[in-house]
């Protein structure tokens, strides 16, 4: 249950990243209303907070977080994008989910 609390709590914390940075871009390269930047900045606030709900060491979960990250990024280039990704894109995620499960559920030692 531990895992999949942690993961769900991880891919909610990279939409909110991901839409706290994308607003932005829409603003920026598509010339959309600056108002975008309003709940951008809302979306990275919940974001910094959603990262700090983990029981984790900070340093630890930032670099576990990295490799959900990677996979919920693909799955927007595919849903919002509208581009699939490559095969090789599905490798790089499949290598980074297991780089974030070693380091958030790897054996620890006792002190």
């Amino acid at each position: 249950m531990e895992v999949l609390k942690t993961l769900s709590l991880f891919i909610v914390t990279a939409l909110a990243e991901i839409v706290g940075c994308y607003l932005p871009y829409l603003w920026l390269k598509q010339d959309r209303s600056a108002w975008l930047l309003v709940p951008a900045g809302i979306a990275l606030a919940l974001f910094a907070w959603l990262l700090s709900l983990h029981p984790a060491a900070a340093g630890r979960v930032y670099a576990a977080y990295g490799g959900v990250y990677i996979g919920v990024a693909m799955l927007w280039l595919w849903s919002v994008d509208g581009i699939r990704p490559t095969t090789t894109d599905w490798v790089g995620v499949a290598v980074s989910l297991a780089g974030m499960a070693i380091i958030m559920f790897g054996p620890r030692p006792t002190a």
